[in-house]
């Protein structure tokens, strides 16, 4: 029967993840060693804070976990491209990755139950500010 967070998609997905992330960070030393180790740390924090979630029963406190581990599979993603540009890691196979860690953290988003989404501030990049309101002038 197996345990809860063994039944997500998400948990099954994370843990692929992880062990890409091993086979990948084998071959990481010298000045890739700090990404390397922060890449596993975050990669292990998705699937372990899923299975932590699962042992919670208040709303607020399993959002908090799912959060975490979007977090996390965020924070891999910012990795990934740090090994790119230090050219430690294909291009192509880490955007890849990154589709994988999107989906996944879109599927904590629902699991926590708030929206996945970026945004930035639009007036900062001087493009035109949106009509707030709902009428068609």
């Amino acid at each position: 029967m197996g345990l809860g967070h063994e039944q997500l998609d998400v948990y099954r997905l994370s843990i692929g993840y992880v062990a890409w992330v091993y086979e990948k960070a084998e071959g990481l030393h010298g000045v890739h060693r700090a990404a390397r180790d922060q890449w596993l740390r975050a990669s292990q924090s998705i699937p372990l804070n899923i299975a932590e979630d699962n042992g919670k029963t208040a709303d607020a406190d399993r959002r908090r976990y799912f959060e975490i581990a979007r977090g996390s599979a965020l924070e891999c993603a910012a990795i990934q491209d740090v090994l790119v540009v230090g050219k430690a890691l294909d291009d192509a196979e880490s955007q890849s990755r990154k589709n994988e860690l999107d989906r996944m953290a879109a599927m904590l988003s629902r699991l926590g139950g708030r929206g996945y989404k970026v945004a930035e501030d639009h007036a900062t990049y001087g493009s035109p500010a949106a009509d707030a309101d709902t009428d068609f002038d």
